[in-house]
C-alpha cells in the first residue's frame, strides 16, 4: 500500500464524504471523467476509497499551450490510487460557442456511462443557467442524482479541501476565471451578488429547488408519456401543461426542442396551420387529427 492510499483510507473526513455520494457499489466499474481539477480529483479519489474499479479518463481539448501536461498529472494520481488512466486528445478550435462545442467533443470521447465530478455548487449555477436561458422544469431541474454524477451532494469547498489533506496536486484551469463564459459570470459575480442580497449561502438552497422541480419534471413526464402526441384531438383536450410536454418528449427523439417550436406544433394540432417546421429538415403535418412527422420536400 502506498502513501497515498494509506493516507485516503485513514482520513475521516473522506469517509464522511463518501457517506453522501452515490457511487455503485464496491467492486463494480466506475468510469470517472477527470480534468485534473479538484472536484473531479475528489471524485476520483472517493471512488476509489468506495472499493470500485476505478479509470480516470482525461480528455486533451488542444485549446492552451502545454495541456498535454495535465493528462500526466492525472495519470500519476491515478496510478497511485490504483485505478486505471485512458487519455484522449481532441482538437477544439477558438470561436463562438466554445464551451458547448468543447463539451459534445467531449463526451462523444468518453464512455456513456462516464462520471462526472459535478457538485451542489455546479447544480446551484446550473438552475440559474438554465433559469437565464428561459428554460421550463425539465431545465430548472438541472442533473439528476445518479451514478453519472456521484458527488451532487458534495460542496466545492469540501472536494478543495479533501484534495488538500490528501496533498493532491490538481490542474488550474485558467478559463474558470474567464468571464466572457456565461457560467464563470454566474459563479463569480451573480451567486455572490445572491448571497450578500439574501444574507445567505443560496447554492444549497438551489441544489434542494432543483431536486423538487426534477420530482415535478419526473411525475408530468409519466402523465404525458399516457397521451399520443401524434392523436391532435387528444393534444386539443387535454391540458396544456401535459401537451406540451407530451410534444417535447415525441419531438425529442429527433431533436431537443425549444418553446417556440413546441408551441407551433401545437398551432398544428389545433388546426391554426397545416404545417410547421421542427428543424433537422423535419416538418410536423397534420391529416385525418394525426400528427405526422416528415422530411421537408
Amino acid at each position: 500500500m502506498n502513501a497515498l492510499v494509506a493516507k485516503l483510507e485513514a482520513n475521516q473526513f473522506a469517509r464522511e464524504l463518501l457517506t453522501r455520494c452515490n457511487f455503485p457499489a464496491s467492486g463494480l466499474q466506475v468510469n470517472c471523467a477527470v480534468s485534473g481539477g479538484k472536484d473531479s480529483m475528489a471524485m476520483l479519489v472517493l471512488a476509489v476509497l468506495n472499493g470500485c474499479k476505478v479509470t480516470a479518463f482525461h480528455v486533451d481539448h488542444s485549446l492552451r499551450s502545454g495541456s498535454e501536461l495535465e493528462a500526466r498529472i492525472v495519470a500519476d494520481v491515478a496510478e497511485l490510487l490504483g485505478a486505471s488512466f485512458v487519455s484522449k486528445t481532441i482538437k477544439i478550435e477558438h470561436g463562438a460557442n466554445l464551451e458547448a462545442r468543447a463539451r459534445k467533443a467531449r463526451y462523444e470521447v468518453l464512455p456513456d456511462d462516464v462520471a462526472t465530478g459535478h457538485t451542489a455548487d455546479d447544480q446551484a449555477e446550473t438552475l440559474l443557467i438554465n433559469l437565464l436561458r428561459g428554460a421550463g422544469l425539465q431545465g430548472l431541474a438541472g442533473m439528476q442524482h445518479s451514478h453519472s454524477h456521484p458527488i451532487l451532494n458534495l460542496r466545492r469547498s469540501e472536494t478543495e479541501r479533501l484534495c488538500s489533506e490528501l496533498k493532491i496536486e490538481c490542474v488550474v484551469d485558467p478559463t474558470n476565471t474567464d468571464l466572457k463564459f456565461l457560467r464563470n459570470q454566474v459563479r463569480q459575480q451573480l451567486l455572490p451578488l445572491i448571497n450578500e442580497v439574501s444574507q445567505r449561502d443560496v447554492a444549497p438552497i438551489l441544489a434542494r429547488q432543483a431536486e423538487l422541480f426534477r420530482d415535478d419534471a419526473d411525475f408530468l413526464d409519466d402523465m404525458a408519456k399516457q397521451l399520443d402526441p401524434t392523436d391532435a384531438k387528444a393534444l386539443v383536450a387535454a391540458p396544456i401543461a401535459l401537451a406540451r410536454r407530451s410534444i417535447r418528449i415525441w419531438l425529442t427523439e429527433i431533436y431537443p426542442p425549444d418553446a417556440a417550436t413546441v408551441e407551433r406544433v401545437l398551432d398544428v394540432a389545433h388546426g391554426k396551420s397545416p404545417a410547421c417546421e421542427i428543424g433537422m429538415n423535419r416538418e410536423v403535418r397534420r391529416s385525418q387529427q394525426r400528427l405526422q412527422i416528415n422530411s421537408k420536400q
